[in-house]
């Protein structure tokens, strides 16, 4: 991006306003443009629904910009980030949370580190499973965090595995907590898994911050769905809460099917003498063979 140097600081490309981009610089230093901030999608709360996505490859990333998804989340491994930083740049202009793995920080130190880390390489901010102290420390060093209840995977031993949670009154109630307690510790969005659809609508209304249902219907602020799901990429079965839009599996074993096909029918025509032909090989001129031979051979 070319930045011109103004009195006030720098002005981005003159198309960025009309194509609805923001200013921004970001944790890292760098200025560039979003189509949304922090304080954009906390005022959209209870407005508008938006939709968010995990792809997990830069084309990934870059259709679904181009599609105009709202957000993306997008995992982040601090010792290989080169992947993180490839669908960075794959969807340049898009809100984009780095999820961080639950035993990445081990204490506070190191989840503001992390935090840093994903910053620098051009995270809007970072999506945890963490405790709410290293919550707070982290946003408490400026780095806008989003948590994650009801059905947390790295969590699930205390849940009683990977199952829906909500749906008795102790475990609703549990589920507030939790939302509260990261509230309170800072974040400004949480991810909220397989809970009852009707439990996240209450308690969106009750929480300042930003919800992204998986798994828990449309009561949340923002429709979360990986890639994967939403492009078929594996075969059945499905997540139930989980809708195929393509189904790339199937092209993608239709693909591999041509490739061993094309394959057999090379070695078939090499063998049968059907391949190369005339028209794929070189001709020597007239008499360049005889004059070579005869050279060789004196």
């Amino acid at each position: 991006m070319t930045d011109h140097t103004t009195g006030d600081g720098i002005i981005p490309p003159r198309d960025a306003a009309d194509r609805g981009l923001k200013r921004i610089v970001t944790g890292g230093g760098a200025f560039d443009t979003r189509n949304y901030t922090v304080k954009d999608l906390r005022d959209l709360k209870g407005k508008r629904k938006l939709t968010e996505t995990l792809p997990f490859t830069p084309e990934e990333a870059r259709a679904a910009e181009q599609a105009g998804i709202d957000t993306m989340k997008v995992r982040f491994d601090p010792k290989k980030p080169e992947s993180a930083i490839e669908i960075r740049r794959a969807a340049p202009n898009t809100f984009m949370s780095f999820s961080v793995a639950l035993t990445a920080a081990a204490n506070e130190t190191e989840a503001v580190r992390l935090g840093y880390d994903a910053m620098n390489i051009g995270a809007d901010g970072i999506m945890c499973q963490w405790s709410p102290p290293l919550i707070r420390a982290a946003t408490d060093a400026g780095i806008p965090v989003e948590g994650h209840a009801g059905m947390v995977p790295r969590r699930s031993t205390w849940t009683g595995g990977l199952r829906a949670v909500g749906k008795t009154i102790d475990e609703a109630l549990w589920v507030y907590e939790q939302i509260k307690i990261i509230e309170e510790a800072g974040a400004w969005a949480v991810e909220v898994e397989l809970i009852p659809e009707q439990l996240l609508e209450e308690i969106s209304k009750r929480t300042s911050l930003v919800t992204s249902s998986i798994g828990a219907g449309s009561g949340g602020d923002i429709q979360f769905l990986f890639a994967d799901d939403i492009l078929g990429n594996h075969a059945p079965p499905y997540p139930r809460h989980s809708k195929q839009y393509r189904d790339l599996h199937a092209m993608q074993i239709a693909m591999q099917e041509e490739r061993v096909g094309a394959f057999k029918d090379y070695i078939e025509d090499v063998t049968s003498g059907s391949f190369p032909t005339p028209k794929h090989v070189i001709s020597s001129p007239d008499g360049l063979i005889d004059e070579f031979v005869s050279k060789i051979e004196t």
